[in-house]
């Protein structure tokens, strides 16, 4: 990460998950990071969707982190995938959906962005999906996980207006990965080509390294593309 300081502090939530975990080996491998804290429900017991879990998890940490990207969400939630038309609306599903995707960044967002610096460069990015994006849809379905990934991408555009009043060289992002070789993506991939988790992790770091506060609160791609809402 070229543009954070010689042995910058890393943060990565979800580190448990295909892209997360790939997040932190990427860090660890860097000569320049000094510091990689990996945080997931399966290892630090960090649920996100569960306000007192993530105030202590931060309760326990001092900062500042110069990255922090949030890697955690769910296409399939206790067994129930996408739906495939209006038909298939379940509203339980529906709030677990959100509860993972949107609520579990906006609480990600409240509690975490105090930690990045307050007058030197901070990053942070999260997984979103490119599905999220109203104006590239063509194809409707999956109106659930639609519809809580454009949730994200408004609350992170809304916390980076926030943000750019406190942390003025800081960069808040929605990132989405492309298809990735995890399970989040086996059954759903229509035999297209996946990219393995550690040339995705690359990639999103790699766009993310390159922002400029000035596009903050944007929506990109692991290409570097910008991608409507």
């Amino acid at each position: 990460m070229t543009s954070l300081p010689q042995g910058y502090r890393a943060l990565v939530i979800g580190a448990s998950g295909g892209i997360g975990s790939a997040l932190s080996t990427v860090l660890k491998g860097d000569v320049a990071c000094g510091e990689v804290v990996a945080l997931s429900r399966s290892g630090t017991g960090l649920d996100v969707t569960n306000e007192e879990s993530v105030a202590a998890a931060v309760a326990a940490l001092e900062g500042p982190f110069h990255l922090i990207f949030c890697a955690t969400g769910g296409l399939t939630i206790d067994g129930v995938g996408p739906e495939k038309s209006l038909r298939q609306i379940s509203a339980d599903a529906m709030m677990r959906q959100f509860a993972l995707n949107a609520v579990g960044t906006a609480l990600v967002t409240k509690y975490f962005t105090p930690l990045l610096p307050k007058k030197e460069r901070g990053l942070m990015g999260f997984l979103s999906a490119r599905v999220g994006s109203i104006g590239d849809n063509n194809l409707g379905g999956w109106i659930s996980y639609r519809a809580s990934k454009a949730a994200l991408n408004q609350i992170l555009r809304t916390a980076s207006i926030e943000l750019a009043r406190t942390n003025p060289e800081a960069v808040i992002v929605p990132l989405h990965p492309g298809t990735v070789a995890t399970s989040l993506s086996e059954k759903y991939s229509g035999g297209h080509e996946r990219t393995e988790p550690a040339v995705a992790a690359t990639n999103l770091l790699t766009v993310l390294n390159g922002l400029a506060p000035q596009q903050s609160g944007q929506f990109f791609a692991y290409d570097g593309s910008r991608i409507e809402w």
